[in-house]
């Protein structure tokens, strides 16, 4: 039921219909949307999100879900519809100049002095990274693309949220009746903007902080076996003023690069709906995949039908082996993720800014069903 085009099922025809039927085996923090010309539809809305949630949760006072995203307005005041565009493709994909929350731009959102509130935060835009910064409040971290985490502050107190990931927060609203906060995106240096006002209203839920768990239940993943982990090197290249991979696939990509593919994994574009896999992987076997960016963007590398454990970035071990199924790649940035390849079919492995897919960042990775470990 993963929607790929052209992979996993023909594209739904105008006036058609498609029946979506799976189990929901995660708890967590989703979204879904359209893989069918995925920079436009996306980027004009056609996406929810899709929360399943835990047998056991978390206690608080209420759940929010604030899905962001960014709009490239006109001065009429209408959607721009220069989709695809080159320029766009070749630098850090469509950022908009309109910033909302659930589809509405946001002044305020009303809280109460005392209640502890868990945030669902999903980014459904097509490129823009946002960098929150809560001002006062003190976030904690709970969850990462739906799968727990050592509750933990984000790093720098500010919540780092690349396209298509999902960060769950608990904060505890700490401040007096008739207050206000300011949530900030300070992600881009200089473009640092007010993105709405927590406003405290005149009641007072409680004097302290609850001293309640936030440690979301596991779900069901197959824990990756480092010791017979087969390690696989990914590069990315490409892009304006990114580095060449060296060697043999230099020219390929120069000539790539002349028919209009702009990013590439490993030497090759994949801007074809039939794609080739990129690797065949046996059913339950384990995989370390050594991801190089040696381009000069961020690039959100997202993997369909897997979770994988974030567990080094530039050769240092990560504190908290995150387990996520999108990984914020930094310019010339590397990172190791491992899995277990325990779910079998085509899927797709790709950058989440839409418009750098659509060049070229995207392959397959092929689980080979009904082979067992050797």
């Amino acid at each position: 039921m993963d929607g790929v085009p052209f992979l996993t099922q023909d594209p739904i025809p105008v006036d058609g219909d498609f029946l979506y039927e799976f189990d929901a085996l995660d708890a967590g923090t989703f979204w879904y949307h359209p893989h069918q010309r995925s920079s436009e539809q996306v980027g004009r809305g056609l996406y929810g999100p899709l929360i399943v949630e835990e047998v056991d949760p978390i206690r608080v006072d209420r759940d929010l879900t604030w899905m962001l995203d960014d709009w490239r307005m006109t001065r009429a005041g209408q959607l721009s519809d220069e989709f695809g565009n080159r320029h766009d493709a070749m630098h850090g994909g469509r950022i908009g100049n309109s910033v909302t929350i659930n589809g509405e731009i946001p002044e305020r959102v009303s809280v109460q002095s005392g209640e502890r509130i868990r945030l669902r935060l999903i980014n459904a835009a097509n490129a823009r990274i946002f960098g929150l910064d809560f001002g006062d409040f003190e976030p904690v971290v709970v969850a990462l693309d739906g799968q727990p985490v050592t509750p933990h502050a984000p790093d720098g107190g500010v919540v780092v949220i690349g396209p298509a990931m999902r960060v769950d927060l608990v904060i505890d609203m700490t401040g007096k009746p008739g207050e206000a906060v300011t949530v900030t995106d300070v992600f881009y240096e200089g473009l640092e903007y007010r993105l709405v006002d927590l406003v405290y209203g005149p009641d007072r839920l409680r004097d302290s902080v609850p001293d309640w768990s936030m440690d979301l239940p596991p779900n069901p993943l197959a824990e990756p076996d480092m010791a017979s982990a087969a390690r696989h090197q990914i590069v990315f290249n490409g892009g304006m003023m990114g580095q060449m991979m060296m060697g043999s696939g230099m020219g390929s990509m120069m000539d790539q690069m002349r028919e209009g593919n702009m990013w590439f994994i490993n030497g090759e574009a994949a801007t074809g709906h039939m794609m080739d896999p990129l690797l065949v992987l046996p059913q339950g076997t384990s995989h370390v995949f050594e991801m190089d960016n040696r381009t000069a963007w961020h690039h959100p590398i997202h993997f369909h039908g897997h979770s994988f454990r974030v567990i080094a970035r530039n050769g240092q071990p990560t504190r908290y082996r995150e387990w996520q199924d999108t990984v914020l790649m930094a310019p010339e940035e590397r990172v190791e993720i491992a899995f277990a390849a325990d779910n079998p079919g085509d899927w797709m492995f790709h950058c989440h800014i839409l418009e750098h897919q659509a060049a070229g960042m995207m392959g397959v990775i092929r689980v080979e069903p009904g082979t067992t470990k050797t």
